[in-house]
């Protein structure tokens, strides 16, 4: 008998930002789940209904990513200042900041044992970092247009970048080469992801199709036509059976892999559906759009079905040497099969919003003091006169700023001169940051005009070989 399977449901929606939600993430400990948007503000929602939500300042323009490390002690955000933020998600308002890319930073993930990040910047490298250390190690610089996106494998031995090149590259981490470019998509290429089990990727593009590939055969295994319009972000279930998609033509469409068809169409968004991510669980997903929303749902999959291939991913990451990876787990037939007409449609926005829980009070915590300022715009090397643990940033945090009554009013978090900073010192430091700003400007300056230089001394040699085939005939 086939296993009866409950629809998808909006459960919570969180209401805060002023801007397009570009990035959603969940806590590992399913407590909060964080946002970053266009207002340059990152949120961080508590799950619980009387608890406040977060909203952190800092950044100086638009957040394009968020990620919580896989403790849940931190979360990073990238910008389109050009930096990146570690924030302790809590009142406190901590942050790290990590400058090392001449243009906008799109993305941000921490590596699967938390010890590294990798971030994908308009420069068009992939840079990775160690966390702890908070210290650049090396850039990836094979791509020839922004980068939109880049993901760690699984394990952590590669690394997944798409860009507005066109491609798809699979870096290995340990030699720093590109092992493999995939060239198929016809747009340019917004998000990337791998597979659960390691043995596949998906890309998104703005040609609104996703494709699948598998990275051992460097074969094409599915692509999706679902969608009307760009699809801008995409995440694997954890049980590797499902994909979900968020696309500019406002819906969010859940792929069933092992069947290769659309298993439903999700509409909740008003306008544009610009984020989307499954909780480590699986049990709920996350969606953010350009109506400012931040929208939390529960699966309602079958979890018989797919607990054990959860078990089958935990032992296969933790087992040292790791053993071959295995193919994507079969599933048992549910009952949604027999509607291979059409996917269902849910319309969440006819829905009661909520469920009987009010858009939780915003506490604004800023401006985020910064603990060590980071530089590393060119030469590869880093500051790094402190080498701080997530449990010394946390320590750190507890020991500033202000405590938090449940239903305060919102309030400041207490400025840099109170923090027993000498005012001479702040003052300082707001300087190096500014000199830090025109650096990195004048490098992506002079890196213009030396793309610009090579590009007319390419005309020159191409003009002085035409030239050189005309003159030769007449002699």
């Amino acid at each position: 008998m086939a296993t009866v399977l409950e629809d998808p449901t909006l459960e919570r929606m969180f209401k805060g930002h002023r801007d397009t939600v570009t990035s959603v993430d969940f806590n590992p400990n399913m407590k909060q789940l964080a946002s970053g948007a266009m207002d340059s503000n990152l949120m961080v929602w508590n799950f619980k209904p009387q608890m406040r939500a977060y909203r952190f300042v800092g950044h100086k323009d638009a957040i394009m990513g968020v990620h919580f490390s896989p403790s849940g002690h931190l979360v990073a955000s990238a910008s389109r200042d050009k930096t990146v933020r570690l924030w302790i998600p809590s009142v406190k308002g901590e942050s790290t900041v990590f400058k090392a890319h001449t243009a906008t930073v799109r993305s941000v993930e921490f590596s699967p044992d938390g010890q590294h990040l990798v971030t994908a910047s308009d420069d068009k490298t992939v840079k990775i970092w160690a966390v702890h250390r908070q210290r650049f190690q090396f850039s990836l610089s094979q791509h020839q247009n922004w980068v939109r996106c880049a993901k760690w494998s699984p394990d952590g031995r590669l690394i997944v970048s798409g860009s507005d090149d066109k491609t798809v590259r699979i870096w290995d981490r340990t030699s720093k080469e590109c092992v493999h470019t995939f060239f198929e998509h016809g747009g340019f290429v917004n998000f990337v992801a791998f597979h659960p089990s390691g043995t596949c990727i998906a890309a998104a593009g703005t040609d609104s199709t996703v494709k699948v590939w598998d990275i051992r055969m460097n074969k094409l295994l599915q692509h999706y036509q679902a969608h009307t319009s760009a699809v801008n972000s995409l995440s694997f279930h954890p049980s590797g059976n499902y994909l979900i998609t968020a696309s500019n033509d406002s819906t969010l469409k859940i792929l069933d892999l092992l069947e290769g068809r659309l298993f439903y169409t999700l509409h909740g968004h008003q306008g544009p559906a610009t984020a989307v991510a499954f909780s480590r669980s699986g049990e709920y997903f996350a969606s953010g759009g350009s109506d400012e929303q931040v929208m939390a749902w529960k699966t309602n999959f079958d979890q018989i079905d797919y607990n054990e291939v959860l078990q089958s991913h935990r032992v296969r990451t933790l087992e040292e040497p790791r053993p071959h990876i295995h193919d994507i787990h079969p599933r048992s037939p549910h009952s949604k099969h027999a509607t291979r007409g059409g996917a269902p449609k849910i319309d969440a926005r006819a829905e009661p919003r909520n469920m009987g829980a009010p858009s939780p009070n915003v506490t604004n915590v800023g401006p985020a003091l910064f603990v060590q300022p980071r530089v590393n715009d060119t030469t590869g090397t880093g500051l790094h006169d402190l080498e701080m643990t997530s449990a010394d940033i946390d320590k750190r945090a507890m020991s500033n700023g202000l405590t938090h009554a449940p239903h305060a009013e919102p309030s400041m978090t207490t400025p840099l001169e109170e923090r027993n900073m000498p005012t001479q010192l702040s003052k300082t430091l707001e300087q190096i940051i500014g000199q830090l700003d025109v650096i990195t400007q004048t490098v992506s300056i002079l890196d213009q005009r030396l793309t610009m230089t090579e590009n007319k001394l390419r005309e020159c040699l191409d003009n002085q070989q035409k030239i050189t085939l005309q003159v030769r005939p007449n002699e």
